[in-house]
């Protein structure tokens, strides 16, 4: 029997300094990954997301009697655009939701990432994983909120150019501008606390759910990690978003669209309409008055308000980012996230 000589390694040189750390395993690596896979994800399902908001506001004009909502679905809405405005008008403000990835994106996966890391992934409870979910959306909106307010308004200039109103926003450089000279640095949070209730409701979906639905799929149903079980994952991950934020995202939607005057403060949209009714002076004095406002006036189901392409979107959205993602990771020679 031959005897076995032990490996002899190099006793000068520990081997914790041979395992060098590499770039796509580092935090810079995660969010730059995150910021392709979303500008990707956004190029392709933009139109949904215009399409959606226009549905959410346009309940909101309803309420007006001399204001009637010109489409009411979504291919409607869709068409609609694409006839008066042009098919271009479907991507118009898409230069802003990619300025605002390059913060949100980042942020929040690179932030769920590194909390549950620490707190040991293989075992991390569903609540943990929930609550993860709920911080990294929090924290990321709040930095992008600045360009979310952007990308809403600049969403609704084809509409209000349509029904005969002054341009108001003519590039999102000069909206970014705009808004701060009217308002000032808090200006460019307005409708912040509604858009963070909606980023962490999304983020409930998006990655709680997600990487959950992953976990069950790959230990549960002994699916191999690859793009099946990515896809699978991402489609759940999109329908829970939809269902739990679409109410935050109408809420969301129709403060953050509130005109602003000369001073940066939110006036009513109804004024020029002259219409004598309780919308004097602000329309919404917070997310909890638009709540109950649009429960008022819709009832509970105009909280839904463009439910439909905003589950279709966010479907479509979740698979190209989380497919696109783990390629991007795999190729680079990184694990799975």
């Amino acid at each position: 029997m031959v005897e076995k000589k032990p490996i002899v390694t190099d006793t000068k040189t520990p081997l914790t300094e041979n395992v060098e750390k590499r770039f796509i395993d580092t935090i810079p690596c995660t969010y730059i990954l995150s910021v392709l896979a979303a500008t990707n994800a956004e190029l392709i399902t933009y139109p949904l997301d215009l399409t959606k908001t226009r549905l959410q506001i346009q309940g909101e004009l309803a309420k007006a009697q001399e204001v009637k909502a010109k489409y009411r679905g979504m291919l409607a809405t869709a068409f609609g655009i694409v006839k008066e405005e042009g098919p271009l008008k479907l991507w118009y403000g898409v230069s802003s939701v990619i300025y605002r990835h390059m913060i949100y994106s980042g942020v929040r996966v690179c932030t769920y990432d590194y909390l549950r890391t620490t707190f040991g992934h293989d075992n991390l409870p569903v609540w943990k994983s929930a609550l993860f979910g709920l911080l990294s959306g929090c924290f990321a909106q709040w930095l992008a909120n600045p360009a979310d307010l952007v990308k809403v308004q600049m969403q609704m200039e084809g509409k209000r150019r349509l029904m005969g109103e002054p341009p108001r926003i003519l590039s999102s450089h000069q909206a970014f501008v705009d808004i701060y000279k009217r308002g000032g640095i808090v200006g460019l949070w307005q409708g912040s606390v509604p858009s963070v209730q909606r980023a962490a409701l999304v983020n409930l979906g998006d990655l709680t759910a997600y990487d959950l639905a992953k976990r069950f799929l790959i230990h549960k149903m002994e699916m191999k990690e690859g793009p099946l079980a990515h896809m699978l994952a991402s489609f759940v991950a999109g329908f829970v978003a939809a269902v739990a934020a679409t109410p935050a995202d109408v809420v969301k939607s129709r403060v953050m669209n509130q005109p602003t005057d000369e001073r940066g403060r939110q006036v009513p949209i109804y004024i020029k309409f002259n219409i004598n009714s309780q919308f004097s002076g602000i329309i919404y004095k917070g997310s909890l008055d638009c709540l109950k406002q649009t429960v008022s006036a819709e009832g509970y189901m105009g909280l839904y308000k463009g439910f439909v392409p905003h589950w279709i979107r966010l479907g479509p959205w979740a698979l190209t980012f989380w497919v696109t993602f783990e390629q991007l990771r795999s190729i680079l020679g990184g694990a799975a996230f």
